[in-house]
């Protein structure tokens, strides 16, 4: 809760009643119960307005295959070097013959430089 162990906690707590006070404390302590339930209602009434947006769909999603940490390049690469390719099916065209290169010199811009 919030990186606070139990003896930090305590402490705390102990801070809370020295400087509130006994006779203020249950009226600080009913509010703060209130504001906790109101939370809590607030996160029920989202929750609820998602589900009932997002339908049935969600359902179906296979959340395992969205994991990122799945994704390990070493094993993709792996497994792309290891796959055998299935042999071409049609015979390729010959390659095309290379562009003859222009005459003159190479175009040369001062600025770039």
């Amino acid at each position: 809760m919030f990186g606070i162990n139990g003896a930090e906690f305590v402490v705390l707590l102990v801070v809370a009643v020295i400087i509130i006070g006994p006779e203020r404390l249950p009226r600080y302590a009913e509010q703060l119960g209130g504001f906790v339930r109101s939370a809590r209602g607030y996160v029920r009434d989202a929750k609820a307005r998602v589900d009932a947006e997002i339908g049935e769909e969600i359902g179906d999603v296979d959340w395992s295959k969205l994991d990122p940490r799945q994704y390990d390049p070493r094993r993709i690469v792996r497994e792309a070097l290891l796959d055998d390719e299935p042999a071409p099916t049609r015979v390729q065209p010959p390659p095309a013959p290379a562009p003859t290169a222009p005459v003159g010199p190479a175009p040369f811009d001062d600025e770039a430089t």
